[in-house]
C-alpha cells in the first residue's frame, strides 16, 4: 500500500513538472492550473487551434509556433482556452447542457451525447444560450469570422430612377394633310420631295376643279352685282361654299380684292415642317379624300416608352425624364411625362408612357430607339436602411437589429419606395438602430434552427429511446 502511495505521488509530482511551461509574459504557469485546465477541457474537442498571440493563424491539429508555445483549442462554443486562464474561473464558468443537436443542422436533438451517422459528434446547446425574445446571441468570434457588418438606419431622400426604352413618334397634333375635297386635276407641283424641309404658305401644287371654279364664279358674280335687298346674305352663302371645299384663304382674299376668279388654285404649306408623304404629280387626276400631300412639324417630338409594370408606381405626370438617343451617344434630351396610358401590354407586362421633348434642331427621328431616364426622387427624407440588409421571403419582410455585445433581433418591418441602393422602412425601425447589413441571411438561419430546435427540446425529455429521429415523432 505504501508503495502505491509513493508511486502515485511521484507521477503527479512528474506530472507537475512535465505539465509547466514559460508563458508569453515570461512568468511561469503553476503545474496545478495546467492540470485544472486540461481536465476541464478533456470532456470536449477542439475544433481547430489558434495562434495563442492572438495572430490570424490556425491549424487543424495541435501545433506550436515559432516560439514553442502551444496552440489554444477552440470549442463548438467559440471559445478558446486562454493560456493564462484560472482554474477557479473555468470550473465556475461551467453551463449547464440542455441537449445536444445534429451538427448538420438537421431538426434531430439527443439529451445525451452521440454521433451522426457520418461520425459527426453532435454539438451540446448550453443553458442561457438561447433566449425567449427571439433573440439571436453570436460569440465574437462566430462574428469576425461570417463578417458581420451593421449600418445604423438614417432619414434620407430615396432616390429611384427608373429605366425603360421606347422608340420617338411625331406629335399627332402637329401633322397636317393636303387633300382635295372635290374632283380635281394636277396642273403643276413645286419643286418639293418627300424629306424636304418646307415653311408655312410655301407653295406646292396647282390644281385645276370644276367645282371650285363654278364656286368662285358665283361668289364673284354676288360680290360685283348691283341688285339691292338679299346681295350681303346670298354672297356669305357663296363665299362659304369656297370655304367648304378647303380653298385657302389667301386666294379667296386674291379673288375679293381683285374681282377675278383663277383658273388654277394655288396650294401652299399650312405649316413649318418636314414633307413626310408627297402623292401628287403633274397632270394626275385626284379624287376627293385622296392624299397629295402630308406634312408634320417635328419641332416636339414624343418619346413613347415602355415601363415595367412593377415601377408604375413611381411614375407620375408631370416628372422630369433624361432620354439619350442610342445614334447621340453623351447627348440627353430633356422633357416632362405629359400621359401615362391607361392599359397595360399582357404580353410584356408594361405600360406606356408619352414624354413630351423639344427637337429644335430636327435629330430625333420618327421611330429612333431612345432609352429614358426618369427621376422619381422625392424631397422629403425618410427612414431608410441599405437594402442588403433586409430579408424577404415574399410574405415577410424582416431585418436584423444589432443590439450590441453579440446579440441580434429578428424584427419584422414594413417597406416602402426602393432606390440607390436604400429601402424605405415606414414600421418597425426607430431612427439610429444599427440593422445588420452582411451576413444577415447566416444569423437568420440561426434564428430559425435555434426556434425549431427549442421546440424539439421541448419534446425531447418526453422521450425515451434517445434515438437519432425521437424528437421529430413528438411534433405533430
Amino acid at each position: 500500500m505504501k508503495t502505491l502511495r509513493l508511486l502515485t505521488a511521484l507521477a503527479l509530482g512528474g506530472g507537475l513538472v512535465l505539465g509547466g511551461y514559460w508563458s508569453s509574459n515570461g512568468a511561469r504557469r503553476p503545474a496545478d492550473i495546467e492540470l485544472v485546465s486540461a481536465a476541464a477541457a478533456a470532456d470536449r474537442t477542439p475544433l481547430y487551434y489558434r495562434d495563442p498571440s492572438g495572430a490570424p493563424l490556425w491549424s487543424a491539429g495541435p501545433k506550436q509556433d515559432d516560439r514553442g508555445h502551444d496552440y489554444l483549442p477552440v470549442y463548438d462554443d467559440d471559445q478558446a482556452v486562454p493560456a493564462e486562464t484560472k482554474p477557479q474561473q473555468q470550473v465556475g464558468s461551467a453551463r449547464k447542457i440542455l441537449y445536444y443537436r445534429n451538427p448538420m443542422g438537421l431538426p434531430d436533438t439527443s439529451p445525451v451525447p452521440k454521433k451522426d451517422s457520418m461520425g459527426m459528434n453532435y454539438v451540446p446547446v448550453y443553458e442561457g444560450g438561447d433566449t425567449d425574445d427571439g433573440v439571436v446571441k453570436l460569440s465574437p468570434g462566430k462574428i469576425q469570422r461570417t463578417g458581420v457588418k451593421s449600418e445604423r438606419a438614417e432619414r434620407r431622400s430615396i432616390r429611384v430612377r427608373v429605366k425603360a426604352p421606347g422608340t420617338i413618334q411625331l406629335d399627332e397634333r402637329r401633322v397636317s394633310v393636303i387633300a382635295m375635297r372635290a374632283e380635281s386635276f394636277v396642273q403643276k407641283v413645286a419643286d418639293v420631295t418627300t424629306g424636304a424641309r418646307v415653311t408655312a404658305g410655301q407653295p406646292l401644287m396647282e390644281i385645276y376643279s370644276s367645282a371650285v371654279a363654278s364656286a368662285a364664279a358665283e361668289y364673284l358674280a354676288t360680290i360685283t352685282s348691283k341688285t339691292v335687298g338679299g346681295v350681303e346674305t346670298y354672297g356669305r352663302g357663296s363665299r362659304q361654299r369656297l370655304v367648304n371645299l378647303d380653298v385657302p384663304e389667301p386666294v379667296i382674299a386674291e379673288m375679293e380684292k381683285t374681282h377675278s376668279a383663277p383658273v388654277t388654285i394655288r396650294w401652299s404649306a399650312p405649316r413649318d415642317g418636314i414633307v413626310l408623304e408627297r402623292n401628287a404629280i403633274e397632270g394626275m387626276r385626284a379624287n376627293p379624300g385622296d392624299v397629295l400631300f402630308r406634312i408634320a412639324d417635328t419641332s416636339v417630338v414624343w418619346a413613347l416608352v415602355d415601363v415595367a409594370e412593377r415601377d408604375l408606381g413611381n411614375i407620375a405626370v408631370g416628372q422630369s425624364v433624361a432620354v439619350r438617343a442610342r445614334s447621340f451617344p453623351g447627348r440627353t434630351f430633356t422633357g416632362k411625362i405629359t400621359i401615362v396610358y391607361p392599359q397595360v401590354n399582357r404580353d410584356t407586362r408594361t405600360v406606356r408612357v408619352r414624354i413630351e421633348l423639344a427637337n429644335l434642331d430636327a435629330v430625333l427621328l420618327p421611330d429612333m430607339y431612345v432609352d429614358a431616364d426618369i427621376d422619381t426622387a422625392d424631397a422629403a427624407p425618410v427612414l431608410a436602411v441599405p437594402d442588403s440588409s433586409v430579408l424577404d421571403t415574399g410574405s415577410r419582410q424582416a431585418v436584423l437589429v444589432d443590439k450590441g455585445e453579440g446579440r441580434f433581433e429578428p424584427r419584422e418591418v414594413k417597406l416602402g419606395r426602393r432606390g440607390g441602393g436604400y429601402i424605405e422602412v415606414r414600421d418597425g425601425l426607430a431612427d439610429g438602430e444599427a440593422v445588420v447589413t452582411s451576413a444577415n441571411f447566416l444569423i437568420d438561419a440561426e434564428s430559425n434552427l435555434k426556434a425549431a430546435l427549442k421546440g424539439f427540446a421541448e419534446a425531447a425529455p418526453r422521450s425515451t429511446d434517445g434515438g437519432p429521429g425521437h424528437a421529430m415523432g413528438d411534433q405533430k
